[in-house]
This record gives structure tokens, C-alpha cells and sequence, in this order.
């Protein structure tokens, strides 16, 4: 029997951080934000999408996010309309995954998880959670971030409150430690159960 565990949390929280600790326990991982850089990488089955919708963001033939990002800030009309081109290819990608994939454990990670109704495929819900001082500082912190930015990107996305309610299980992300221990516990959990 196999078990597909959804990972989730918001932006800023350190879902990718707990992702490769699922990995470091053997687990395999697909990632959706990985997915959508290879689909706007040079070649990638996105990168045309884009250049109809949004010509400014294609740059040496791949998808420049920044620029993407920038014309979404202007626009923010784009954002349905570039997530109807983007997400039935990443959808094909998570399914290829899953129908390729060997072990009892697969994890998918997706930072909209509940917003586009994800958790429906897995068996379990993880989120990845902090407090909102240190998702702030987080992310203020990345390249190219600033507050305007933060907020177009959390207003995108489910309060992590609701998350948290919704999922089975919540993986403390103050520290390295914590959410390395709560990983190891839901490892430990589901494969108790599947025993």
C-alpha cells in the first residue's frame, strides 16, 4: 500500500526546508514550484504560453520571473489567466510523477495545496507552519523581496490558520530541529499505520 502525503505551508514558512528533510529520510519528493521552473526554462512546455500573454517575460527563451512577477504586480488581472496556461501542465508533471514513482511513502509538495484542491490525490496533509514574524522576516529577507511583494503573494494564498486547520498533520518550522523531529514523526506514523 502506498501513501501520498500532501506538503503544504505558505510561502515563507520553510516548506522547501521540510521538503528536503522528507528527503533525507528516503522519501520521494515531487515539488511543484521545481516543476514550473523546468517549464520555464529554455524549451520548457510553458515558455510559449507566456510569451502570448505576457511577451516582456520571455527573455533568452526561458520565462524571466522577475519580469513575470513585475507584470503581475501591474496586472494582477494576469494571474488567472497565466494559472489557466501554467497549472494543467504541472498537473500532467505531478501525475507523471505519481504513476512513475516506486515507494511506500510519496510526497507531493505544493504551495497551493488546498487552493486548488490538491489534497484530494494524497491520503494526508502536512502544512508547514511558523509564526507570521518569522515568515516575514523570512522573506523580506530573499532577493528582490519587499513588503508590497509579501503581501501581493499572501493575498494569493489560504491563511495559514485555515491551513493549519485543515491538515492532519502540522510540522513546527521555528527551527531546524523542530521540523525535523515532526517529520520523522509523521515518517514513523504512516508507516505504523501501514503495518
Amino acid at each position: 500500500m502506498r501513501f501520498v502525503l500532501g506538503l503544504t505551508g505558505s510561502i515563507g514558512m520553510g516548506k522547501s526546508t521540510t521538503a528536503a528533510m522528507f528527503r533525507d529520510e528516503g522519501i520521494p519528493v515531487w515539488d511543484a514550484d521545481a516543476s514550473v521552473h523546468a517549464l520555464y526554462a529554455p524549451g520548457g512546455a510553458a515558455v510559449q504560453a507566456v510569451r502570448g500573454l505576457v511577451p516582456e517575460a520571455v527573455v533568452g527563451g526561458a520565462v524571466d520571473r522577475a519580469a513575470l512577477r513585475e507584470a503581475l504586480e501591474r496586472d494582477p488581472s494576469l494571474f488567472p489567466r497565466l494559472e489557466a496556461l501554467v497549472h494543467p501542465l504541472v498537473a500532467e508533471d505531478r501525475a507523471r510523477f505519481l504513476a512513475a514513482t516506486p515507494g511506500e511513502i510519496l510526497v507531493l509538495d505544493v504551495p497551493l495545496l488546498f487552493e486548488r484542491g490538491i489534497e484530494a490525490e494524497c491520503d494526508g496533509v502536512a502544512v508547514v507552519s511558523a509564526s507570521s514574524g518569522t515568515q516575514m522576516s523570512r522573506l523580506l529577507a530573499r532577493p528582490g523581496m519587499d513588503v508590497a511583494g509579501v503581501e501581493m503573494l499572501l493575498s494569493r494564498q489560504m491563511p495559514d490558520s485555515e491551513k493549519r486547520a485543515r491538515a492532519r498533520w502540522v510540522v513546527p518550522a521555528e527551527t531546524l530541529e523542530e521540523a525535523r523531529a515532526a517529520v520523522r514523526q509523521i515518517v514513523s506514523e504512516i508507516r505504523a499505520g501501514a503495518e
